[in-house]
């Protein structure tokens, strides 16, 4: 009961929205409920009318026969209004049979069935229907909130276990929603119904046989617990067998290069042969609860047959009651298997209950300030910031004056990348501050602050879509027009119109189908069309050739063109045309002034650039 009210409480925010079909899911499981009783008493009938009972019965009968007789009477008047429009169609002993009765005899039971099997299907079309609508509302809940969460979550994250959070979580509750909540409408009231008519037929028996259903219950509990700790384990096996797979279909060209197909296939391997035997005692649990249920099922109707020979019963009564007592079968089985269903819900639903108790480090205010249109300058103001236990920036102070342009130079794990991060706030700082026209960043929405700004990488994100749709990502409803003029000022228009379908030619996944410059030259022209007065440059043309890059500086310095520019830069010809530079080290400025001066310098910058093969005039002309 817990694990199905764990799986109701978290469901229900959900099935709220669909209360009219689940409404109408869970009357027409009542409603099928209650067909298989009508079944059973419409065989009895049948059976009664085709082998009467003997005329003298036992005192013990006669006491219940009075019972039933006291509770018939109540009920005469609907029963003799059935009985007289169902009384020619049906077959009886003592009258010769005519058309009617054996077209009676011909369709009866199909009816009924017909009724029962309807009532069934639409009660599991109904339970689908919902649960389908409630899972695909959770994924994309969940898909919401990941998107709301910051980049630490991510970088603290498998790209597996994002992967299952979406996809095998959810399929959890799915399962738990369609079958188990389908039976959970269905099956209870056949058991509730059934055992209601066997005690019209026999109340002795039956609270005897009814005895025998507590038993049940113990291998019901061991099994579910051991189903649980199966769940848990299955998927953590999956989660990293996931990440092998998502590492494996990204580092494909890597692992080709250093012949490390068998070792991925290894590692594939032996988390896959966890997941199979994690699955294995997933099965062993759910299939020994059927034949644990026929034993005790069988045992109990061994029983009964005793019992019904014992006390003299009719041919009629005896088949009723072991029809009645089989009939229990399937539904207990399924009730009991229900437990299982919803063991397997409620370990998802603990993963996906962690993932919607996450918070964002980097939150947005609970008043927010509109931004103004960008016009004085950028400063950072005693920002220190640290990733984890790493520090990266301590007391850091810089300022960036309107349609200024920055170069950043430094080693790897300088800080570089950190100010434009911090700048997007895709972290926030532990002190200080970063001021846009001297108000803090932070009292404004994040989707308004980004919008003021464009960002050029050296990771080129292409989606899957077409060209046109992804320059379009950079200001959404962008028109043909724009995408199209955005593309001729990154000067992507002339090799766009040489692909099969321009502009509605598809990238591929990631791209693939472009070169590393055509990829970037698309990125520039998102970056274009968003026309944003702050641009961002990350090591843009770092993963370039010398040709490609030759073609994507000359986009980038157009689009740099009357906006205040941050380019971070570890091949420093990029920063040649910056107005200013300067050189971190230890998350600190050491060094700082035009390109030309620190090329000149002896200090670090200068260092740099002689190892990358970059002279000062005076440099050059001693070499010469």
């Amino acid at each position: 009961m817990h694990n199905l009210s764990t799986v109701i409480r978290f469901g229900l925010p959900y099935l709220r929205k669909y209360w009219a079909r689940l409404a109408c899911g869970i009357l027409l499981g009542l409603i099928f409920g209650l067909s298989n009783t009508i079944i059973l008493g419409a065989t009895k009938t049948l059976l009664d009318r085709m082998f009467p009972k003997p005329a003298v019965a036992s005192a013990s009968e006669q006491n219940h026969e009075g019972w039933k007789a006291k509770a018939q009477a109540t009920l005469a008047p609907v029963r003799d209004k059935i009985s007289s429009f169902v009384d020619p169609w049906l077959p009886r002993s003592s009258r010769p049979v005519d058309a009617r009765q054996v077209l009676g005899a011909l369709v009866f039971f199909p009816l009924l069935f017909a009724f029962r099997g309807y009532a069934g299907y639409l009660t599991g079309y109904c339970m689908g229907w919902v649960s389908e609508r409630v899972v695909n509302d959770l994924r994309q809940d969940v898909f919401h909130k990941l998107g709301t969460l910051s980049l630490d979550f991510y970088n603290r994250s498998t790209m597996g276990n994002l992967i299952t959070h979406v996809d095998g979580d959810t399929q959890a509750l799915q399962k738990a929603l369609n079958f188990g909540v389908s039976d959970l409408a269905k099956e209870p009231i056949t058991i509730v119904c059934t055992v209601a008519f066997l005690l019209w037929l026999d109340w002795e028996l039956t609270l005897f046989v009814v005895g025998f259903l507590p038993l049940c219950i113990l291998p019901m509990t061991i099994l579910g617990k051991k189903m649980r700790r199966a769940s848990r384990s299955n998927t953590q096996a999956a989660v990293s067998q996931q990440s092998v797979l998502v590492e494996f279909l990204s580092s494909i060209r890597l692992i080709k290069a250093y012949n490390l197909e068998e070792q991925a296939t290894n590692r594939f391997g032996a988390h896959a042969r966890r997941i199979l035997q994690q699955r294995m005692k997933q099965i062993q649990a759910k299939e020994l609860i059927s034949p644990l249920m026929e034993v005790l099922g069988a045992f109990g109707l061994g029983i009964v047959i005793i019992y019904i020979l014992i006390r003299h019963k009719t041919g009629s009564d005896l088949a009723v009651f072991v029809a009645a007592v089989a009939a229990l079968n399937p539904p207990i089985r399924k009730v009991a298997g229900l437990h299982l269903f919803f063991e397997q819900a409620v370990a998802g639903i603990e993963r996906l209950m962690a993932i919607f108790r996450e918070e964002p480090t980097v939150k947005e205010p609970t008043v927010p300030r509109r931004i103004k249109p960008f016009a004085r300058e950028i400063r950072f103001e005693n920002v220190t910031f640290a990733y984890r236990d790493r520090p990266v920036l301590q007391n850091f102070n810089l300022a960036l004056p309107y349609g200024m342009k920055l170069g950043v130079a430094g080693e790897s794990g300088s800080g570089k990348s950190t100010l434009i991060n911090l700048l997007y706030r895709f972290y926030d700082p532990q002190e200080g501050r970063i001021l846009i026209d001297g108000q803090d960043i932070r009292e404004a929405r994040t989707a308004e602050l980004r919008a003021h700004m464009a960002l050029v990488s050296q990771e080129i994100i292409l989606f899957d879509q077409t060209i046109a749709e992804n320059i379009g990502c950079g200001k959404p409803g962008a028109t043909r027009t724009e995408v199209e003029a955005a593309a001729q000022a990154a000067f992507a228009h002339d090799f766009i119109l040489q692909l099969p379908a321009g502009y509605d030619t598809r990238v591929g996944d990631r791209g693939v189908l472009l070169s590393g410059g055509q990829r970037q030259r698309i990125a520039i022209a998102r970056a274009f069309i968003r026309q944003a007065p702050i641009l961002a440059l990350d090591e843009a043309t770092a993963a370039l050739d010398a040709e490609a890059e030759a073609q994507v500086q000359k986009a980038i310095d157009h689009l740099s063109e009357y906006r205040t520019v941050i380019s971070v830069a570890h091949r420093l010809s990029t920063l040649a045309k910056m107005d200013k530079v300067i050189v971190l080290r230890s998350g600190a400025i050491v060094e700082e002034g035009t390109f030309a001066e620190l090329i000149r310098s002896q200090r670090s910058f200068g260092a740099m650039a002689r190892t990358q093969g970059i002279f000062s005039d005076a440099h050059a002309h001693l070499a010469h």
